[in-house]
């Protein structure tokens, strides 16, 4: 308990580095939590221990197995390894994400919970995960700020050798209010962040999906790569729909060039929808998807997202592989959308298996294309 954390930092001296704070009722408590917060930070300063927290979960780390997330596995799912690093205020935000990423199978390489943030907060982390190894890209969950200057110059840094993503929370009222009692957190004004944002190179998500979508595509995927993007689908509708979700994300859906168009007339049925989207239809064969497939990475695209519905008879589950073996070909990222039920769902575990990463709706889709096109 709160009251007596003071005695246990005092007791532990210069035994330890490093503590990690997990009790509630500090800062976020009002004045009286505020003051044992200071105490704790005199008592760092004179010891030389290292503070996360206090009010935090603290760290769960896939390249050292260090576990101080509190909740039993059978409540809280543990993630395999990945490459996307997450740092948050909100331990229930980190514990949510790390089930949800654990069940969808995708992997982290580190996740920090560090709460009222009494000594170490996000510019300290990202000024390790700068030079962080197994860490790919950086995602941050933020209410507030330790030191601005400072945050701005560790992102910028960590941003030249990786991508950092941010999400900010407690931008209007009610969440500023929410913010505050919650880890005692000074929001400020949301324009100062997006400024900042902009300023350290860091991408801006907006909302937790989205936070969710660059997870997946980018522990496989480096963003930066452009706009364009070409859609090949074995569904009229299911293509017009994430053609519409990508111009809504700012991506461009362009046109077939005319030398594209006539290639690929010459080579496939005159039923089949020969645009962007490119409509395969139901008769849709493995060797057409990839046909299609490396026709549109030769071109001027930079991403294509490949739309699987598995009803068409003439697609078998080799098509992962041959996909696999296009995708090996160019330097291009290919995103898989595939809605579905069982089976869908099985075959989708197999395209991430290969490090093609899939999503089940074409807004996820969208959304993940367009953190690509961030960078």
């Amino acid at each position: 308990p709160a009251a007596f954390v003071l005695d246990a930092l005092r007791d532990a001296g210069k035994l330890v580095k490093g503590a990690i704070i997990i009790s509630a009722g500090f800062g976020e408590a009002g004045n009286d939590g505020k003051r044992l917060e200071e105490e704790i930070k005199d008592i760092s300063k004179k010891t030389g221990i290292r503070v996360m927290g206090p009010n935090c979960m603290g760290i769960y780390d896939t390249a050292s197995m260090v576990d101080t997330f509190f909740v039993p596995s059978e409540r809280m799912g543990r993630p395999g390894r990945g490459g996307i690093s997450i740092l948050s205020q909100s331990g229930s935000f980190a514990s949510i994400i790390m089930d949800e990423m654990a069940s969808e199978g995708i992997g982290v390489s580190r996740v920090v919970s560090y709460g009222n943030r009494v000594d170490v907060g996000e510019s300290d982390c990202l000024e390790f995960l700068a030079e962080d190894d197994n860490t790919k890209a950086v995602a941050i969950y933020m209410e507030s700020v330790d030191d601005g200057r400072r945050f701005v110059e560790a992102a910028a840094r960590c941003a030249k050798k990786k991508p950092v993503l941010a999400i900010k929370v407690g931008k209007r009222e009610a969440g500023i209010s929410a913010a505050k009692s919650h880890t005692g957190a000074m929001t400020g004004r949301y324009e100062i962040y997006r400024a900042a944002f902009r300023k350290a190179g860091i991408i801006e998500i907006d909302g937790y999906e989205e936070l969710k979508d660059a997870c997946r595509v980018l522990n496989i995927f480096n963003p930066g790569k452009g706009r364009k993007v070409f859609i090949i689908t074995d569904g009229g509708g299911i293509g017009v729909r994430l053609a519409d979700a990508c111009e809504e994300m700012g991506l461009d859906v362009a046109a077939l060039s005319e030398g594209l168009q006539k290639s690929l007339s010459a080579k496939f049925p005159a039923f089949y929808g020969i645009n962007n989207p490119l409509d395969l239809t139901g008769s849709a064969t493995d060797d057409e998807y990839v046909m299609a497939l490396e026709a549109g990475l030769k071109d001027s695209y930079d991403i294509a997202i490949v739309t699987l519905l598995w009803g068409p008879p003439h697609l078998t589950e080799d098509l992962v592989y041959k996909l696999k073996a296009a995708i090996k070909k160019h330097d291009k990222p290919v995103i898989i959308c595939s809605p579905g039920g069982t089976f869908t769902r099985k075959m989708n575990r197999v395209f991430e298996d290969n490090g093609i990463p899939f999503f089940t709706t074409p807004e996820s889709a969208a959304r993940a294309a367009a953190v690509l096109a961030k960078g």
